[in-house]
């Protein structure tokens, strides 16, 4: 290693070291912003400090959930090179928090999911330590997560944190395991469900498109059909989750708007489509750019989608703080004052641009490869695949539904690659059993010439003949092993991916739990 190299290396370190300093900088001094505000104007309440800590704690939370979460809303933008990683974060953070304070409500519930029964805790001042813990507990699991590249489900983690820190207080007894019990339920649920829409899009996408003799035709029918049943998807799914705390509709009305809406966007958009077509060649790259722009859209949309319904993971328990120090009561629903709403929204978005690079890139490139199609696919999964599950109340985790969808369409990809190259194995292995009854041959007809007592010149050339051809035939068959090989381990997934991840969704809650037990314990111990 000469020196140019070490200074290189050196160089690059010393860069690396100020990035993180910066990070680091940033979201410290959000946090003793918050802590400052907090105190300031609350400085007279009794509990004040627990109140400045709850929120100092509730900004780290928001910040986690940023540099975790909303990677699942724009990684396959990024990973299908529709949107740039700057362009991604911009937009993210722009809509997760004009989500949250649009369509974030005024009234939060205090226990995430109701899986405690607040009632049960022995006075306020227990309450405000459990909501402490939990809040802190959330946001380490998650920046622990996010430093091994996991994307796992914030509001999974703020459970956790909430149950361990409710057991802790007043035993198990306080948890609703049938509550729970359902949210473990999810850890399936959700990634098959996403996975299973995201493939069957991406099927019918290649089938009615991709598959086509004329792709360029065929895209201008089907793209703007497309197009259509996302603004419907998208239409209703903001409308059932994204804005239900402006406006409450049921699912048939909400289904209804969006059909208006997706008719109003179809006859819009094929136009475009068409225009656009006539300057594109018949090449899939090309048919790709099509769906570049429905794909940026839903993007925002889902982001927008993630602001309104889990900025309540960061300030459900902050709020809950706030009401009980100022009220010294315990509440199943509390009042978001907008200070704590603006420390939910600005958290989400700043975490966001510190720290969501690194999981952006792991759903949008790291775990399977991603065109505009296949993202397209998985931002449809993950509008469908919830209001499926709306309707037939099923817990669901948006964070294990756009994961799943990635899953979705890598396993979907290696099973049409496989079914494509089975007859090539087929063809492969049939010439491989040529080559060895020619082996055979060859090799029986020099040992047949080896066995002659008196050879003459003939013989020998034919034997140095036989060799070369046997070193050929051995060659071959090599070559054709290694071709079947390769064909029969097809892998679009990787499988180091998956199990990172599927592990770190299986522990979140416990981990969490665990975490916000001893966290209360210490916090308790410290207060007697």
């Amino acid at each position: 290693m000469d020196i140019r190299t070490v200074k290189k290396m050196e160089t690059k370190a010393v860069k690396s070291s100020r990035s993180d300093f910066f990070r680091m900088g940033v979201a410290l001094f959000f946090m003793v912003v918050v802590l400052w505000y907090s105190f300031g104007a609350y400085g007279h309440v009794p509990n004040s400090a627990f109140l400045a800590i709850g929120a100092m704690f509730g900004a780290y939370m928001a910040l986690n959930i940023g540099a975790n979460d909303v990677a699942n809303n724009v990684g396959p933008a990024v990973g299908s090179k529709a949107l740039t990683l700057g362009g991604a974060i911009l937009i993210a953070a722009i809509f997760e928090a004009s989500g949250a304070l649009i369509a974030g409500g005024d009234v939060v519930s205090t226990i995430k999911k109701g899986i405690i029964d607040p009632m049960l805790f022995a006075d306020s001042a227990e309450f405000i330590w459990a909501m402490t813990a939990a809040l802190l507990a959330g946001g380490l699991w998650l920046n622990l997560a996010t430093a091994i590249g996991a994307p796992v489900s914030t509001t999974h983690s703020i459970v956790g944190g909430v149950m361990g820190a409710g057991i802790a207080a007043a035993g198990f007894s306080i948890v609703k395991w049938g509550t729970m019990g359902k949210i473990a339920a999810s850890w399936v649920i959700s990634p098959v469900l996403g996975g299973l829409i995201a493939a069957l899009f991406l099927f019918s996408i290649k089938r009615s498109i991709v598959y086509k003799e004329g792709r360029l035709d065929a895209a201008k029918k089907m793209v703007p059909l497309y197009v259509a049943i996302m603004a419907w998807a998208f239409a209703t799914y903001l409308m059932l989750k994204g804005v239900k705390h402006l406006i409450k509709v049921d699912f048939m009305t909400a289904s209804g708007i969006g059909l208006v809406i997706a008719v109003a966007v179809f006859f819009l958009v094929r136009p475009m489509i068409v225009k656009a077509s006539n300057k594109l060649s018949d090449m899939r790259s090309d048919v790709n750019t099509l769906f570049t722009i429905p794909l940026i859209f839903a993007a925002a949309l889902l982001s927008f989608a993630h602001g309104a319904n889990d900025v309540a993971n960061a300030i459900g328990p902050l709020a809950a703080i706030a009401d009980a120090v100022q009220n010294n009561i315990i509440s199943a629903k509390a009042p978001i004052p907008l200070w704590v709403m603006l420390v939910g929204a600005i958290g989400i978005s700043l975490g966001l641009a510190l720290y969501g690079p690194r999981l952006i890139k792991t759903v949008g490139s790291e775990i399977t490869e991603l065109d505009q199609i296949r993202a397209f696919s998985i931002a449809m999964a993950a509008a469908i695949t919830v209001i499926v599950a709306s309707q037939l109340g099923l817990p669901v985790s948006s964070t294990h539904i756009a994961v799943g969808g990635v899953f979705g369409v890598g396993f979907l990809r290696e099973y049409l690659a496989t079914t494509k190259e089975e007859e090539k194995i087929r063809q492969e292995k049939a010439n491989l059993a040529e080559e060895k009854k020619v082996l055979r041959a060859l090799s029986a007809e020099r040992d047949d010439l080896l066995a002659l007592p008196n050879k003459g010149q003939t013989d020998y050339e034919r034997i140095a003949e036989l060799y070369r051809l046997i070193d050929e035939e051995e060659e071959r068959i090599k070559m054709e092993k290694k071709m079947i090989k390769k064909a029969e381990n097809i892998k679009y997934v990787k499988r180091d991916a998956i199990k990172k991840i599927i592990a770190a969704w299986i522990i979140t809650v416990p981990a969490a739990a665990v975490l916000a037990a001893s966290i209360f314990y210490m916090i308790k111990g410290f207060m007697l």
